[in-house]
C-alpha cells in the first residue's frame, strides 16, 4: 500500500471518528459513519447494554462520566489486561476514554494512564470527560498509533479496543509498541480478526473499513506480524459468541459470516534486543515526558 493510500484511508477514519465524536445521535449502516459504532446509540442506557453484551459489567459502564463510552468497542480488554496498582497503561485509540478511565480506577493514583488518538474531536471529548470525572492520572495526547507521541520503554501495558483493525499499517502499530513497552510488559487489544476472504466489494467499501470490517486481517497474519516486531507468547483467541452483536454493525450484509472479536495478547521479553532504526519507529518520541 503506498503512503498516499494510508494518508488516504486515515483521512477517512479521522473524518468519520469526528462525526461519531460531534453527533448526539447516529443511525446504524449509513456511511460514512462508523458501523460498530456505526451504531452510536442516543441513549446511555441502550450504549451501556451493548456494551455489557461485549464483556464490561454494570458497574464499569456506570463508573465512567456520561459521554466517555461511545459503545464503540468489540470487546473488554480490561478482562484480559490484569492491571496492577502502580502501573503504565498505554490505550491505542482512546476515543472520549472509556477504557482509559477503567485502566485509571485499576491502577490507581500511584499509575499512570495515557490514550492516544488521532481525531481531535474525540481528544477534546476526552479531556472534557477527565475534567468532569476528576481523573487526575489520565494524560489524552494527539497522535498516530504507529507513530506514538510515547518514549521508549516507558510503558507496562498496551490495551486497545477495536482500533488496530482501522490501521492501513498495522506491522508499524505492533512495531511501535513493542518500542514503547517496558521489557515484560504486555499487549492486552480487543480487536476485529477475519474469519474468512471478504468479498471484493465489502473489502473496496469506505463505510466497512470505517466500520471496522474491511481492514481486519486474519489471525495467522496478526500473529506474524506481532512475531516480526518482537513479541512472544502471542495468543489471539477468537470469539464466536458476538455474531447476533456484529451482525448489527451493517443489518442485511452479513459481514458476521466474514469477522469475529478476538483477544489479542503478547510479551515483550525481558531480554529484548532493541529494533533497529527506521520505518517510523523512533519518530515522535516524548523523552521528556514518557
Amino acid at each position: 500500500m503506498q503512503a498516499t493510500d494510508q494518508d488516504s484511508i486515515r483521512q477517512q477514519v479521522r473524518s468519520a471518528y469526528a462525526a461519531v465524536a460531534n453527533t448526539a445521535s447516529s443511525r446504524c449502516a449509513t456511511a460514512p459513519t462508523p458501523a460498530g459504532g456505526c451504531c452510536v446509540p442516543s441513549e446511555q442506557s441502550v450504549v451501556g447494554l451493548l456494551s455489557r453484551g461485549i464483556g464490561y459489567s454494570a458497574d464499569e459502564t456506570a463508573a465512567v462520566p456520561e459521554g466517555a463510552n461511545l459503545g464503540l468497542g468489540c470487546g473488554n480488554p480490561q478482562v484480559i489486561a490484569a492491571l496492577k496498582p502502580g502501573e503504565c497503561v498505554l490505550d491505542l485509540g482512546s476515543g472520549a476514554g472509556f477504557d482509559c478511565f477503567l485502566a485509571a480506577r485499576a491502577v490507581g493514583p500511584q499509575g499512570r494512564v495515557i490514550g492516544v488518538d488521532m481525531t481531535p474531536d474525540m481528544l477534546l471529548k476526552a479531556c472534557t470527560n477527565a475534567v468532569k470525572g476528576g481523573y487526575q492520572n489520565v494524560d489524552f495526547r494527539l497522535g498516530e498509533i504507529e507513530r506514538l507521541p510515547v518514549a521508549d520503554t516507558s510503558v507496562d501495558v498496551i490495551i486497545s479496543n477495536c482500533v488496530i483493525n482501522l490501521s492501513p499499517d498495522k506491522a508499524q502499530v505492533f512495531r511501535d509498541a513493542y518500542r514503547v513497552l517496558k521489557p515484560g510488559g504486555r499487549l492486552a487489544i480487543s480487536d476485529i480478526v477475519l474469519t474468512a476472504e471478504l468479498p471484493a466489494d465489502m473489502k473496496a467499501e469506505v463505510a466497512l473499513y470505517t466500520g471496522c470490517v474491511a481492514g481486519a486481517a486474519d489471525v495467522p497474519t496478526l500473529t506474524a506480524m506481532l512475531a516480526a516486531a518482537g513479541f512472544v507468547n502471542i495468543r489471539i483467541t477468537p470469539k464466536d459468541t458476538n455474531r447476533e452483536y456484529l451482525a448489527q454493525w451493517a443489518p442485511g450484509r452479513g459481514i458476521e459470516n466474514y469477522i469475529t472479536s478476538a483477544n489479542i495478547e503478547a510479551i515483550k521479553p525481558t531480554n529484548f534486543l532493541p529494533l533497529p532504526l527506521g520505518d517510523g519507529i523512533k519518530q515522535n518520541q516524548d523523552k521528556e515526558n514518557p
